[in-house]
């Protein structure tokens, strides 16, 4: 859920501020890419290096540092969020989000935030159960901000109540909850086939193709990030998956045929990005293949075709999706494809395409669904390429 994601962690003066570091470490364990902010109460708790080390990322703590002339963009910070998270938020900060002061750097990029803003308060007993406070935190949430409450224990002075910041376990469980409820795909079950497969002549040598799986992989991740349930069938590829998906590896065409008859029901939606041999050797060969004749001939036989008995298979409740990489006569060998095998998109490429095809970063995709309606996109990195896929494939469900 977090992979990838921009959070901005916003530290306060408060003797919670040494939590901050666990939880840096958990954001940054979860792949997402944090910075932080310090008001310069918190340094006095936390040090900047502590949290720079931890986050890899240089520690904000005022506009203007003058020791290295470096000015620090409040406006650029915030736009770089997908989330500002303060924790710990004390209760003069609270104050300062809830009445627009703004007279520091994390107030200020609060005040030019976008994104959703998330804020975990931590304070004693007695300034927690204040009228004043509590009149700025409904303030807040009817902003529309999101605070993570605070537990209840022993506090630092020593008395026992409410006021304790919430672990970082919780702060992420939290934080993962609130990004799951906003997903599209949450729930969802989908199943997506990536990379070649390999047919063996003998046990040294098979029949392949240059597929690296990056497009299928791409997919895969694409889908989870939108809170999809995924498994991912793969020929041989070097492309690792992310954890929270179910990754079953395959050499050959048969044995993806059987795999994907093994996992299919289950899913909504089905996604072939795999680049499945069409012929396979009749026999193969026990022992390696001397070299003796000039000429040298194999007798081969069709695979299975994966993607046409899925299509025959699958409910009206099921999205089927198909890739056509083609040299010539593009759009009318993926219509024809498109048709024949009962699919409900077709993703289009063309190795003519410099830039798009095997083993490269990029790709170049047109997508057809069944109205046989285009829709043509630039060449993008194949990240951005599945997000595309993935958003026309929400658009039919």
């Amino acid at each position: 859920m977090l992979k990838n994601k921009n959070i901005l962690l916003g530290v306060c003066g408060s003797i919670a501020a040494y939590k901050s570091a666990s939880l840096v470490r958990l954001l940054v364990k979860a792949g997402a890419n944090v910075k932080v902010i310090l008001t310069s109460n918190a340094a006095a708790f936390i040090t900047p290096l502590t949290l720079a080390t931890l986050s890899k990322n240089p520690v904000y703590t005022k506009y203007y540092e003058e020791e290295t002339g470096v000015w620090s963009n409040h406006v650029e910070l915030a736009l770089w969020a997908d989330y500002l998270l303060i924790a710990p938020a004390s209760a003069n900060t609270l104050s300062k989000m809830a009445n627009g002061i703004c007279d520091n750097l994390l107030s200020a990029v609060y005040l030019s935030a976008k994104c959703e803003v998330l804020f975990a308060p931590a304070m004693d007993l007695d300034m927690w159960k204040h009228e004043s406070t509590q009149e700025n935190i409904r303030k807040l949430l009817d902003f529309g901000n999101l605070m993570i409450a605070p537990g209840s224990g022993e506090l630092a002075s020593g008395l026992v109540g409410e006021g304790r910041l919430a672990e970082p376990e919780e702060i992420m469980d939290f934080l993962i909850s609130h990004i799951a409820q906003g997903l599209p795909l949450l729930g969802r079950k989908v199943l997506v086939t990536a990379g070649p497969t390999y047919e063996a002549i003998d046990p040294v040598r098979f029949i392949g193709n240059h597929s690296s799986g990056k497009m299928g992989f791409a997919i895969a991740h694409a889908f989870q990030s939108l809170g999809a349930e995924v498994t991912l069938i793969s020929g041989p590829t070097a492309q690792q998956a992310d954890a929270g998906i179910k990754r079953i590896d395959v050499r050959t065409a048969a044995e993806m045929y059987e795999a994907c008859l093994a996992q299919y029901k289950s899913a909504a939606i089905i996604v072939m990005s795999a680049a499945v041999a069409d012929y396979t050797p009749v026999e193969v060969a026990r022992e390696k293949i001397k070299k003796h004749d000039e000429t040298f001939s194999i007798t081969l036989k069709k695979t299975a075709d994966i993607l046409a008995n899925l299509g025959r298979l699958k409910t009206p409740n099921q999205i089927l999706v198909g890739f056509a990489l083609e040299t010539t006569n593009e759009q009318e060998h993926a219509k024809e494809k498109l048709r024949r095998k009962n699919l409900d998109l077709i993703v289009l490429n063309s190795l003519r395409d410099a830039g798009a095809g095997f083993g490269v970063d990029t790709n170049k995709v047109t997508i057809i669904n069944k109205a046989l309606e285009q829709k043509v996109f630039e060449m993008k990195s194949k990240t951005a390429v599945a997000a595309d896929i993935c958003q026309e494939i929400i658009s039919l469900l």
